[in-house]
């Protein structure tokens, strides 16, 4: 029996673009004829009961007659068939508003190239709700009941979102987080995010507002929009107030479309009644969110993306994974183990880095177990502090970047090297190495900075291509240069100025005198053929001089665009006082030509 949309509006929250939106309860009428949706008025069900936990494939039988593996591949979900639609006429006296295609809604998701990197969004959200109270975030993996597949739960207890709130959390390009301390700030992350994980997200929020109690919940659903040919985004939603000894639906225009609401909601999310629904809210608290991401993505293979059964305390990548442990047979067994590598493909590691600051009074709860933070700094050998004060734009506030850096514990048998840069202490990139590959210069050194002069991209996975961005990638690569010049032989590495010829006779490289003797006894020393030191140091003399050169002609580049600039600024002070002296000259020669007239007369 199909949706019956023709004469019964659905009453639903419009996707608006503009960020001066109000974020009142406002609802907009989405009038379709019936010929032009094909929807099933029996709940959506991606496959049978004999479904595969999320170790397994689905097959293509096993997905309903309007589903195929494609469209269930987050990479080839935006490829489907858009069939003609009917533009609705909108009522007397309303404005006509702009329309969000749902496809939108995939392309805008592509902006995720990683999906921890959506998950990280997600959390980000929760530690923002610290400043409103929130001590948790949670997140698992639960059952949908409708069809025993798996979906993916995030929890908090923060401030909660009010009805208007949450309609401004849903709508597009919104953000109300502007500040030195939040990490959000392009009001986009909700939507890319979440549909990045999953194809439907569900939202539960309770908060307490001026004496006023109130949860909402709103439905996100690519299959909704998709299955029924919708060319507009509509999210359906309802509220309660909770101020009362019962929850009370909030009316804004009628029962009736209230109630339209709820069968939407009901019809395409993983709940089936209304005792369902609001028995979700049991488990928030006074205040705070539930989010549902069901419908998660799968591969190219018709496997669930996120692995949640290789590890009960841990969500993985599972492509990730696998490519890893092909790589790690080739090389050694230590390096399996290292955080640097663990973080592709393990939630939990690299959840674990994720922020740089400790924090007092919350938790990272995944998969009932908490998330023990990590700073490789604490475990760096010989570390030092070293500061730079990055030059920012005129007008902006100066400021100095405290940088850690040393060799990794595990120096020198693991070459893990490069930055952890930090962004408002979010990590935005890991193990950025800045030194160029072939030379074993910079082999171990590892630093750890959070550089909040330097914008982050959309995605939070890179730093915008800025000339701030490029003076910092020639400080670091001068900071490794330096930092390896006078720390290289406590490591066993052959420092600046000593011969191959003398390691290569057993007499081992000393470290300065001041150093300690047991720290000299602890150090591997390398015992290297003279002809393959010969090469490697060529090879790594002729990448540092290319660095340093490099570094010296930006200097110079940079010295060369201010003096630019202050000629041009000279240039244009003297044609202003040239412009001057023009009018000067005229108005005293017509001055002269004026007496001079007189005179004749």
């Amino acid at each position: 029996m199909p949706l019956k949309t023709g004469k019964e509006p659905l009453n639903v929250v419009d996707l608006a673009s503009s960020d001066d939106d109000d974020g009142g309860a406002h609802t907009v009428a989405a009038t379709k004829e019936a010929s032009s949706i094909t929807a099933q008025s029996s709940p959506v069900q991606i496959s049978g009961p004999g479904i595969p936990q999320s170790s397994g494939a689905i097959t293509q039988s096993a997905l309903t007659s309007n589903e195929t593996l494609d469209s269930r591949s987050f990479w080839k979900a935006g490829n489907y068939a858009v069939g003609p639609t009917s533009k609705p006429v909108p009522l007397q006296g309303t404005l006509e508003h702009a329309r969000v295609h749902p496809k939108f809604l995939h392309s805008n998701a592509t902006s995720h190239k990683w999906a921890f990197g959506a998950i990280a969004e997600l959390m980000d959200n929760a530690v923002d709700e610290i400043h409103h109270g929130a001590t948790f975030v949670k997140v698992d993996k639960i059952d949908v009941m409708k069809d025993n597949s798996p979906a993916l739960l995030f929890q908090d207890d923060g401030g909660g979102m009010s009805p208007e709130l949450i309609r401004k959390c849903m709508s597009l390009g919104y953000s109300s987080k502007k500040s030195n301390t939040t990490i959000g700030q392009y009001g986009n992350g909700f939507k890319t995010s979440t549909m990045r994980l999953g194809a439907d997200v569900i939202v539960f929020s309770r908060s307490t507002s001026a004496s006023k109690a109130t949860q909402s919940v709103g439905l996100l659903s690519y299959t909704f929009l998709r299955r029924t040919g919708q060319d507009d985004v509509i999210v359906p939603m309802i509220d309660f107030d909770i101020s009362g000894h019962w929850a009370e639906p909030i009316i804004y225009s009628s029962q009736d479309d209230w109630s339209s609401n709820l069968k939407t909601i009901l019809e395409w999310s993983p709940f089936s009644s209304k005792e369902d629904l609001l028995l979700q809210f049991d488990g928030i608290g006074p205040h705070g969110t539930k989010i549902v991401i069901y419908n998660l993505w799968l591969n190219d293979e018709g496997i669930y993306e996120l692995a949640f059964d290789d590890d009960d305390e841990d969500i993985q990548l599972r492509d990730e994974a696998l490519r890893e442990a092909t790589k790690l047979r080739k090389k050694m067994v230590e390096l399996q183990s290292h955080i640097s590598y663990r973080i592709r493909y393990s939630l939990r590691a690299y959840v674990s880095m994720l922020y740089l600051r400790k924090f007092n009074n919350f938790q990272i709860i995944l998969r009932g177990k908490p998330v023990q933070q990590f700073n490789i700094a604490d475990e760096l050998k010989y570390s030092k502090v070293v500061t730079y004060k990055p030059q920012v734009a005129a007008g902006q506030n100066e400021c100095s970047v405290a940088t850690t850096i040393g060799f990794i514990k595990e120096a020198p048998s693991l070459g893990v090297s490069g930055f952890n840069v930090y962004h408002k202490n979010r990590l935005i990139r890991p193990f950025w190495k800045v030194t160029g590959d072939g030379s074993s210069k910079g082999n171990g050194v590892v630093g750890v900075l959070e550089a909040n002069f330097i914008e982050p991209a959309h995605d939070k996975q890179d730093f915008e291509r800025s000339s701030l961005f490029v003076r910092l990638e020639n400080k670091l690569k001068q900071m490794v240069m330096d930092y390896w010049k006078n720390h290289c032989h406590l490591v066993g590495y052959q420092p600046i100025g000593s011969t191959a010829h003398d390691m290569q006779k057993g007499r081992p490289v000393q470290p300065p005198a001041n150093s300690e003797q047991d720290l000299r006894d602890e150090q591997p020393r390398l015992d290297i053929p003279n002809e393959v030191m010969s090469e490697d140091n060529m090879g790594s003399m002729s990448v540092d001089q290319l660095c340093e050169e490099n570094i010296l002609l930006f200097r110079r580049c940079e010295e060369h665009a201010q003096k630019e600039a202050e000629l041009k600024q000279t240039i244009e002070e003297l044609e202003k006082e040239l412009v001057d002296m023009k009018n000067k000259c005229a108005k005293l020669s017509s001055h002269l030509e004026a007496k001079r007239k007189l005179k004749v007369k």
